[in-house]
C-alpha cells in the first residue's frame, strides 16, 4: 500500500507541483504566481501572501484526502473566501466558455444532434453559474462581515450547508451522448476526444471545490461564528455595565446589598447583617433593579465582579460552603 505524503512547509514548491500537476490551478486560485525557482512552499507563500497553514492543508486535502480536525483554528477564513472566489472566476469566467467554445467546434454544423449537445452543455454550465452566484451573493458577503466582526441576523453556515448540493454530476449525461453517439470521422474524434478530457477535469475540479467547500470552509466558519458571538456576549455585558454607570449612580448601601445578594443572603439576612428593615431591603432592591435594569441574580453577580464589588474566589468559596 503507497504510504500517503504530507507535504510541509519545507518543501520545495516545485516538488509538490511535479507530484501532482493537478494543483497548478489550485495554485491560480491562491494568487500564486509562477517563476518562483527552487523556493520552499514556505517561502512562496511568505513571498506572495499566501497562508502557508491554509495552502497545505487544502494541498493535503485534495491530494491526500487528508482532513485537519473541525476545532482547528489555524485554517485562515480569509485566504479560504479568497481561494474560492478565485475558482468560481476560472469556472465561470474561463473554463465553462472555454469549453464550450471547443465543443462547438467539434460538432458538426446543422447536426440536429450537435444543437441537442450545446443545448444540454448550456443547461449544465447554467445551473453551475446559479449554484456559485447564489454563494457569492449569500454566503461570501456573510462571512466577509464576520471577518469584519459583523453579526448578520436569518443567516448562518448551517442553513448553507443544509442546501449545499455537488454540481459534478450534471456532466455525466452529456458525456455518455458524446461517448456513445458521436462523433463521424477521424478530426471529430480526435477534437472531441480532447473536449471529452476537458468536461472530466472540470468534473473533477468542480468535486474538490465542492469539498473544500463542505470539509474545510464550513467548519471553519463555525469557529468564526462562534468567536463573534462570543465578543458579542462580551460586548453586551460590557455595554450592560456602561449603560447603569451612566444612569443614576449606584449608593454604597445599595452596593452592599448587591454583595449580600450575590453571596445568597435572604432578605431577613441582610437585613440582620446592615442593621435596616427587611422592607428596607426590598426598596433598595427595587432601586437597584430600577437603576441597573438588572433583574436576576446571574446579572447581578457579572455586575459585581466586572465593578470589582466581589472577587470570583469569595463566590467558589461560598459556593462550596453552602
Amino acid at each position: 500500500m503507497k504510504r500517503m505524503k504530507l507535504y510541509e512547509a519545507e518543501d520545495k514548491m516545485i516538488d509538490l507541483i511535479s507530484d501532482n500537476y493537478s494543483m497548478l490551478q489550485g495554485l491560480s486560485a491562491f494568487g500564486i504566481r509562477l517563476g518562483f525557482g527552487d523556493k520552499t512552499v514556505d517561502e512562496v507563500c511568505r513571498e506572495q501572501d499566501v497562508d502557508c497553514y491554509t495552502f497545505l492543508t487544502v494541498v493535503n486535502f485534495l491530494i491526500n484526502g487528508y482532513t485537519p480536525k473541525e476545532t482547528d483554528e489555524k485554517i485562515s477564513v480569509k485566504t479560504l473566501l479568497g481561494y474560492l472566489q478565485a475558482s468560481h472566476r476560472f469556472f465561470l469566467d474561463f473554463q465553462l466558455p472555454s469549453i464550450r467554445a471547443k465543443l462547438e467546434k467539434s460538432l458538426c454544423k446543422g447536426d440536429g444532434l450537435a444543437a441537442l449537445i450545446l443545448r444540454l452543455y448550456d443547461e449544465y454550465a447554467h445551473d453551475i453559474h446559479l449554484h456559485m452566484k447564489y454563494e457569492e451573493k449569500t454566503l461570501f458577503p456573510y462571512v466577509e462581515a464576520l471577518l469584519r466582526g459583523e453579526q448578520t441576523s436569518g443567516y448562518n453556515v448551517e442553513i448553507f450547508s443544509k442546501h449545499h448540493s455537488d454540481t459534478t454530476g450534471k456532466f455525466q449525461e452529456l458525456k455518455n451522448i458524446i461517448i456513445k453517439y458521436l462523433p463521424h470521422n477521424g478530426l471529430a474524434n480526435n477534437q472531441l476526444t480532447a473536449t471529452l478530457y476537458d468536461i472530466y477535469n472540470n468534473e473533477e475540479w468542480l468535486l474538490n471545490h465542492s469539498n473544500v467547500e463542505e470539509v474545510l470552509f464550513v467548519p471553519a466558519i463555525r469557529i468564526l461564528e462562534q468567536r463573534a458571538k462570543n465578543d458579542d456576549v462580551s460586548a453586551r455585558i460590557s455595554s450592560m455595565i456602561k449603560n447603569a454607570e451612566a444612569k443614576e449612580s449606584i449608593s454604597e448601601r445599595e452596593k452592599e446589598i448587591i454583595v449580600c445578594l450575590v453571596q445568597g443572603m435572604s432578605n431577613k439576612e441582610i437585613a440582620n447583617r446592615l442593621f435596616i428593615s427587611v422592607n428596607t431591603v426590598m426598596t433598595h432592591r427595587r432601586n437597584i433593579s430600577r437603576k441597573l435594569q438588572i433583574h436576576s441574580l446571574a446579572g447581578l453577580t457579572i455586575y459585581a465582579i466586572a465593578g470589582n464589588l466581589i472577587d470570583m474566589r469569595c463566590l467558589d468559596a461560598t459556593s462550596q460552603s453552602s
